[in-house]
């Protein structure tokens, strides 16, 4: 079966599925049904087919919970978006409110030479006075509409800024996961990139933690998905304890971490790796719904320092190399690569 093939039949699934579990064909459905079928994301595949195997309804409140643990690009997308049209909008009517001060001007301005051209002819004191009196009504008329345009001006203004708040804040979202509350892959990513580059411009060390849960799969296996997020948000909550400042802590994908140590070598970057390690180590996993306490998790890692030829690629590929290590070393520990080489 090629590929068009195999779309064409995962799209068929996709939808026999949404009709039998009465799912509205909405593409945001759609989405998430394609992806159960495709199996490419496991998370989605088992939390649905557990619940297509239960009987359970896809009521909309549900589907909605889908969508924004597993796509939250497509909102946050949707959410630009529509921002980004209500600014346009704004700014519409910012420069429609100068376009008519501008008109309003011109003819005030036309009124002025009006009215000094007349001042140099002779006239009589009536027609004096209603030259003052038609100066002054232009010169009132002028003072409301430009009252009227400031408050017109100052509304699109503080408009404006509110919208750009709330960009800013679709941006910051856009860049944390929304599980574990720590930056997320499009964040790390970039943020590796600028911190070899800044490391480099100004002869400064720079290091990189790669670390994952021990028997992850296993364990979300045994306790469902739900436990199983309750370990990934521990898991950032105790980077988050330990990374501060410059430092990024980011999730990587899956059950798999990182740390960008500016400013920091080797040496520096195992003891931080260490420290994180047994803040993991020393929580008590509890299962909310009972009580009761599933034991310890731990996590190994691998720490590498940013040598002269790296790029991020084989920056990142180094520091796996190191984790991969220390799973073969018993897990629940930190190797950097001389301790690799060394063991090697």
């Amino acid at each position: 079966m090629n590929r068009h093939e195999r779309a064409q039949a995962l799209a068929k699934t996709a939808l026999a599925v949404m009709a039998e579990r009465q799912v509205a064909p909405s593409p945001e459905n759609y989405q998430l049904f394609y992806a159960y079928a495709a199996g490419e994301n496991p998370a989605v595949s088992k939390i649905m087919g557990d619940m297509i195997a239960g009987r359970k309804p896809f009521t909309p409140e549900v589907l909605d919970d889908l969508r924004q643990r597993f796509f939250p690009a497509v909102r946050e997308e949707r959410a630009t978006a529509s921002l980004g049209a209500s600014v346009q909008k704004a700014m519409n009517t910012a420069i429609d409110t100068l376009q008519a001060a501008g008109r309003d001007t011109s003819a005030y301005g036309r009124a002025l030479s009006e009215a000094s051209g007349e001042l140099g002819a002779e006239h009589s004191p009536e027609d004096l006075r209603k030259l003052v009196e038609t100066l002054r009504g232009a010169t009132q008329a002028m003072e409301s509409r430009t009252q009227e345009l400031e408050a017109k001006l100052q509304d699109s203004s503080t408009e404006i800024g509110e919208l750009k708040s709330k960009l800013d804040d679709i941006r910051k979202e856009s860049l944390t996961d929304p599980l574990t509350g720590i930056a997320n892959r499009k964040a790390f990513d970039t943020e590796l990139l600028q911190a070899m580059e800044s490391a480099r411009a100004h002869g400064e060390p720079l290091s990189l933690v790669m670390c994952d849960i021990d028997k992850f799969k296993q364990f979300n296996d045994t306790w469902g998905h739900q436990t199983g997020d309750q370990v990934l948000r521990l898991v950032g909550h105790c980077l988050s304890e330990n990374v501060k400042g410059r430092d990024t802590a980011a999730r990587y994908g899956g059950e798999e971490f990182a740390v960008i140590l500016r400013q920091t070598a080797r040496d520096a970057a195992m003891t931080l790796a260490n420290q994180i390690r047994s803040t993991v180590e020393s929580k008590k996993l509890v299962k909310k719904s009972t009580g009761d306490i599933l034991g310890t998790i731990t996590i190994s890692g691998g720490v590498a320092e940013l040598a002269p030829s790296d790029t991020p690629t084989s920056f990142i590929q180094r520091a796996d190399e190191c984790l991969y290590a220390a799973k073969a070393a018993g897990r629940n520990c930190i190797i950097c690569e001389t301790q690799k080489s060394a063991a090697a």
